[in-house]
């Protein structure tokens, strides 16, 4: 277990529609890249488009092109909550996630000490 705060980066826009989800990943790589806190990024309801495999069908798409490798690259996945039910929308995504529950969703927000929202 990490001895730095944690931080939660919760994402629940669509990034088909909307740029906040790119600037949640760019946030969440570039406050990892500190090694000053644990990140942690969630990905809850439409939020979880933001793993498909084509980006250039998303809002803002070179942040999720240059910042997501940089997310992937640590042990931990990256979660998205059970909200996002088009998960056939995911088949031949390149990043690696782990699919959660809300009970697991609200584990997170409770364990970490800091929480990003967008």
């Amino acid at each position: 277990m990490s001895a730095l705060p944690r931080t939660l980066v919760l994402i629940e826009t669509d990034p088909r529609t909307s740029a906040r989800p790119a600037e949640g990943i760019r946030i969440a790589a570039g406050i990892g890249a500190w090694k000053k806190t644990d990140v942690t990024l969630l990905l809850r309801g439409p939020a979880g488009y933001s793993l498909q495999e084509y980006a250039d069908e998303l809002v803002d798409e070179d942040n999720f092109t240059h910042y997501l490798p940089l997310l992937v690259e640590r042990e931990r996945p990256i979660y998205i909550e059970d909200s996002f039910t088009d998960t056939v929308a995911l088949d031949g995504s390149p990043w690696r996630y782990e699919m959660i529950s809300r009970d697991r969703a609200a584990q997170l927000l409770r364990e970490n000490e800091y929480l990003i929202r967008l």
